[in-house]
């Protein structure tokens, strides 16, 4: 699979640090041995809405490293879904933002968009999270949502 210059397709995936996006990182590493692809692994970080929604920010919030426990969180999946040696390419992606918003500007020139079907979100009783909810509605490519491991 490749795009109509000739490179390489590109598979965006969605990862959280959830059980169900490992396992969609996991799928998307697959499909990219399978298409001569590569990943672009993609995690994004906003301020806590407990925060946010008064407008302010705890007197520590400096002290916090949004991006840099995102870029961990990421980091730790790679490492946990396909080992420290991938089989192909991947590359991270770490983004500032509402994660339907990133990842759908990531998946503009993708051949493919992949999600987990649930991630840390709120109502984790939900079929389909709100994230891949909102992808499968507004993606510019084709989206996979792939289900946690079951049992």
């Amino acid at each position: 699979m490749s795009n109509s210059h000739g490179e390489a397709a590109r598979i965006v995936v969605g990862v959280d640090g959830s059980t169900s996006s490992k396992e969609a990182l996991r799928w998307a590493v697959r499909q990219a041995e399978l298409t001569h692809g590569a990943v672009e692994a993609v995690i994004a970080w906003d301020i806590p809405l407990t925060y946010a929604s008064f407008g302010w920010l705890p007197p520590d919030a400096k002290a916090l490293d949004l991006e840099g426990i995102a870029e961990q969180i990421l980091a730790d999946a790679i490492k946990e879904a396909v080992g420290p040696e991938p089989p192909v390419e991947i590359r991270t992606t770490v983004e500032h933002g509402n994660p339907s918003n990133v990842l759908l500007r990531a998946a503009d020139g993708a051949s493919l968009l992949v999600v987990g079907s649930r991630g840390h979100g709120g109502f984790t009783e939900a079929l389909l999270g709100s994230v891949g909810q909102h992808c499968t509605q507004h993606a510019p490519c084709p989206v996979v949502i792939v289900r946690g491991r079951v049992g």
